[in-house]
């Protein structure tokens, strides 16, 4: 029988700064940019949260709810390294770990259970809860089941600090009396559309027959069906076909020095590079994703003449894409480089590589994926 664990860090950027800073614990913390600037808050504190302040919301805003609020910008390459920290402790448990952000992951732990010699599944989740804490300083919220999407469920009942657990066979009953919107898949538009219908509940939704799942879900009619009564037995996938090599920062207030962009620009680019070159992957396809101060996304992608992990290539390219987005003026919230386009095994040679020749910018990229920091 398998056995997923969902963790998911309380307020991890936050209680990073917290951890990092003694000055600031027990206070409420809003990690973002500056109110002036048009920031935003990337995580507030638990202490910030009772006032309303959640992420994504403008800092201006977080401040008036919050006018006690400590700003700090936010610290990401700090984030990353606790986040390895964390993920290594993951590791004493399992090697079957679907990292999904900086703070969140999913564990197989199918094998770290052995009821017949009492390593139950609960005592597996609170020896990782302790482990996490005494190695990291970091509280994890977990949520455990035999399924993925439960165990995600799960994982926020109980915050800070939560563990909830979901034994086999209690997955309908756990889900019933929950609101439709958490269940996996179920978005706010389409919590509406089966509020509209009289559906609130997961409970409400599993009493549907399948005409009516036909009629409001089409082709994900049956997944959504049996996420509805908790079957679900999609793997904790640890290993993707990589189809690029992405890196990208959102800054705490908006940017539009050009000096100060190109260096961020290298330095994304660079590391993109040294992420190739760590695969055995060469790309033919950069990519700069901008994010402007008014929130509009775009991407202009252009190829090189051939395949490449050399970061000298891939910065050249990518500056000369963004710096023709440049204008006066024009202030940017979100940047980031990616490669795609890779070349065979058969395919790589060792070549010179100039950007010289044929040029192209395009309006749609590499399917970046759309994921703002958040913890």
């Amino acid at each position: 029988m398998r056995h997923i664990i969902h963790a998911d860090l309380d307020a991890f950027y936050a209680t990073v700064e917290q951890l990092d800073n003694p000055e600031l614990r027990g206070k409420p913390v809003l990690v973002g940019g500056r109110p002036e600037s048009r920031g935003v808050v990337a995580t507030a504190s638990y202490e910030a949260r009772p006032f309303g302040v959640r992420s994504a919301m403008p800092m201006r805003t977080a401040v008036r709810l919050c006018p006690q609020g400590i700003i700090v910008r936010p610290r990401f390459t700090r984030y990353r390294e606790m986040s390895r920290q964390v993920m290594e402790v993951f590791r004493e448990f399992t090697e079957v770990i679907e990292p999904l952000s900086l703070d969140e992951a999913y564990l197989d732990i199918s094998g770290a259970v052995n009821e017949s010699e009492g390593r139950w599944p609960l005592g597996v989740a609170l020896d990782l809860k302790r482990r996490v804490k005494s190695q990291t300083g970091l509280t994890v919220s977990v949520g455990v089941s035999v399924s993925k999407s439960v165990s995600k469920i799960a994982s926020d009942l109980d915050k800070p600090d939560g563990l909830v657990v979901v034994p086999p066979g209690d997955q309908a009953d756990f889900l019933a009396p929950l609101a439709v919107g958490k269940l996996w898949g179920i978005g706010p538009k389409t919590a509406e559309r089966l509020k509209a219908e009289g559906v609130d509940t997961i409970g409400a939704l599993a009493e549907q027959p399948p005409e009516w799942f036909e009629r409001m879900f089409g082709q994900r009619a049956n997944s959504v069906r049996l996420r509805s009564i908790g079957l679900d037995d999609e793997p904790v996938n640890t290993e993707r076909i990589t189809k690029s090599v992405s890196s990208e920062t959102t800054f705490p207030d908006d940017l539009g020095d050009p000096e100060e962009l190109r260096r961020v620009l290298e330095e994304l680019a660079g590391g993109v590079a040294g992420s190739l070159e760590r695969k055995g992957l060469q790309g033919r396809t950069v990519t700069v994703k901008l994010r402007l101060a008014d929130f509009t996304t775009f991407t202009r992608q252009s190829t090189l003449p051939s395949p490449s992990n050399e970061p000298g290539p891939i910065q050249e390219l990518a500056w000369r894409l963004f710096s023709a987005e440049l204008t006066t003026g024009r202030t940017f919230r979100l940047l980031g480089v990616g490669v795609s386009n890779f070349a065979e095994p058969d395919e790589i040679r060792q070549l010179p590589l100039s950007i010289e020749g044929d040029f192209r910018a395009y309006g749609t990229g590499l399917g970046w994926p759309e994921r703002a920091p958040q913890a």
